[in-house]
């Protein structure tokens, strides 16, 4: 059996140039001893080659990590959300602390999400200010397990509030406190220990807008 293998782009190519002669092909006839095996894949097959990528950004323990560690905690990294108990966004703020930092219109923040970022710059900074003292104090000591870092004693006062935080380090851990989840500043002082914060500089007023 003789099998000619006609390719497409040599027709073209021979029509093209040679003003549409009769093509010599018989330079692609194969012999009947010559063998060749092509697979060509079924349905299955195909579709069990077909992989989604995955692309993951190693953060690390930056301060972008840090960020964005936090934000996953509280709201799963979503800037529209609204909680049971009001707190907005990706990083979850209550009003009062929105006014506290110059953000009067709750709306525009969720939908605004450099502005959302802003704010929790701005509130770290001024957090840090106001916990400055006890971060020097109490950095690399342990309190009721926990070995204290900067980063912790931070996400503890996004949680709880920089005054909460005051007294459960200066108490030992003796006057803690728990969100209306039950997270409590333990929790926060471990899970978000040893992130790189140095970034922010602490700041005693602090305005977004």
């Amino acid at each position: 059996m003789r099998i000619v293998l006609v390719g497409f782009i040599v027709i073209l190519s021979t029509f093209a140039f040679s003003s549409f002669k009769e093509a010599d092909l018989s330079h692609y006839l194969i012999e009947d001893d010559e063998v060749f095996c092509y697979h060509v894949p079924n349905e299955h097959e195909v579709s069990s080659l077909k992989t989604t990528p995955q692309y993951q950004l190693f953060l690390g323990k930056t301060y972008v990590g840090f960020k964005e560690a936090i934000a996953f905690k509280e709201s799963r990294g979503n800037y529209t959300t609204v909680n049971t108990f009001g707190y907005l966004g990706k990083y979850q703020f209550g009003k009062g602390t929105l006014h506290m930092i110059g953000i009067k219109n709750s709306d525009n923040f969720l939908n605004d999400t450099r502005l959302q970022e802003e704010a929790f710059d701005a509130y770290t900074a001024r957090n840090k200010w106001i916990l400055r003292r006890d971060i020097k104090r109490y950095v690399g000591t342990y309190i009721d397990g926990v070995k204290v870092t900067e980063s912790g004693i931070l996400a503890a006062a996004h949680l709880a509030g920089a005054g909460n935080v005051k007294k459960y380090l200066r108490s030992g851990g003796v006057e803690g406190f728990t969100d209306g989840f039950g997270t409590s500043i333990r929790y926060y002082l471990k899970k978000f220990s040893g992130y790189n914060t140095s970034f922010i500089k602490p700041q005693k007023l602090v305005r977004v807008m």
